[in-house]
């Protein structure tokens, strides 16, 4: 009943509604049933990986023709990772609808984080073996859309961070810091300006909507400086 309800949920209406059962069923719910003929998701959840994997890389391949394997390798990380696919299972429901055993769902395993995400997984190896992979592509990629501008952010703001540290540590066994130089604005459209400080000089600032971003902007500006030979360590 659960798997056929769930189909409402997203959109899909399967050919096969067993294979969407199995990539429903958490293996606790499994071990409280009589019927050995039972399977639990995570084979289906298996496949679903890979299949998700090759997606969101072939999305990003087409997308951002300029980046690097690094940073296209960043980005998909972010928007594969499991609190990622926890928060797209949970936008569908899917903790609600999900076969599992009484002791789990007594121990919050309907919101658990791991759950969440391999459940959804699991739906989309079940969506490939029912319908093949341009129904997974319809299902997955809009899902991704409003994930795919914050990874981005969150990527580039990783690299440039890890980059200028990596560079400092290396060149003059120094760790960067950032400090809050002033956030400016009402709560809901502040304006942040951080200074990155290499041993006590103020190397760069940036500027954004939120702390990380602001610090990304100033690691950037500090290794553009780096690059063009502009920086040293003298007043």
């Amino acid at each position: 009943m659960k798997a056929r309800q769930f189909q409402e949920v997203i959109g899909i209406r399967f050919n096969d509604v067993a294979l969407l059962r199995q990539a429903l069923t958490h293996r606790s719910f499994i071990n409280e049933q009589a019927d050995d003929h039972m399977r639990d998701n995570e084979r289906m959840e298996f496949l679903g990986d890979a299949i998700l994997d090759f997606i969101v890389a072939d999305m990003l391949y087409q997308n951002y023709p300029d980046m690097s394997e690094g940073e296209l390798t960043r980005l998909r990380s972010g928007l594969v990772r499991t609190e990622s696919l926890a928060e797209l299972a949970r936008s569908c429901n899917i903790g609600e609808y999900l076969y599992m055993g009484k002791g789990e769902e007594n121990s919050g395993g309907r919101e658990r984080t791991n759950n969440l995400c391999r459940a959804f997984e699991a739906v989309i190896g079940a969506i490939y073996l029912d319908q093949g992979l341009e129904a997974v592509r319809s299902f997955v990629l809009p899902r991704l859309q409003h994930l795919q501008q914050r990874a981005l952010e969150e990527a580039m703001y990783k690299d440039a961070r890890s980059q200028l540290q990596e560079w400092s540590q290396a060149q003059l066994s120094i760790t960067p810091i950032y400090r809050t130089q002033s956030a400016s604005g009402p709560d809901h459209n502040k304006e942040f300006v951080i200074e990155v400080l290499i041993g006590e000089r103020v190397v760069a600032t940036g500027t954004g909507r939120s702390k990380q971003t602001a610090a990304q902007a100033a690691a950037q500006a500090a290794l553009t400086l780096i690059r063009e030979g502009r920086f040293t360590l003298e007043a």
